[in-house]
């Protein structure tokens, strides 16, 4: 009788805490993100830009850039790339949302990114586009805590 009345008041409580985000605000979420990752990447990005786009991701997270094989887990690390890309030449980014696939605390979302960029580290500039696949998960606080970015 009493693992029953355990079972009534503990199961609630257990779902409460893994709460699933719905199919609105996933889309949502996901739509900052490309937000803050355009803003990020354009001709007059601040710092301010840097850290908006930082303030999405919890502070455990993990950054996958899968087809270079790099992954990021700090914020520092993650923050000072994004400013060192700063001293980069850029003439125009743009990024446009294709589609967004959401279910279980995951956006994926595809992508297409265009730009022209001078690396600093090149002496030409780069014209780019192409389509590019990532997926987000979430925790309950709504906060990225996995990226994973499928470069084309």
């Amino acid at each position: 009788m009493y693992k029953l009345l355990l079972l009534f008041v503990f199961l609630p409580l257990s779902f409460t805490a893994n709460a699933v985000l719905s199919e609105g605000e996933l889309e949502q979420l996901a739509r900052k993100f490309v937000e803050a990752k355009n803003a990020r990447q354009q001709p007059e990005t601040t710092i301010q830009d840097i850290d908006a786009f930082i303030n999405l991701i919890a502070d455990e997270f993990v950054d996958e850039h899968v087809t270079f094989k790099v992954t990021i887990t700090e914020k520092s690390a993650l923050r000072e790339g994004m400013i060192a890309k700063m001293s980069d030449k850029i003439y125009y980014s743009s990024i446009v949302i294709n589609e967004i696939m959401t279910g279980g605390n995951v956006a994926i979302i595809k992508m297409t990114e265009s730009g022209k960029v001078r690396p600093n580290h090149l002496d030409k500039d780069i014209t780019y586009s192409s389509v590019n696949i990532v997926t987000l998960e979430f925790n309950d606080d709504k906060l990225i805590t996995h990226i994973r970015r499928h470069h084309g």
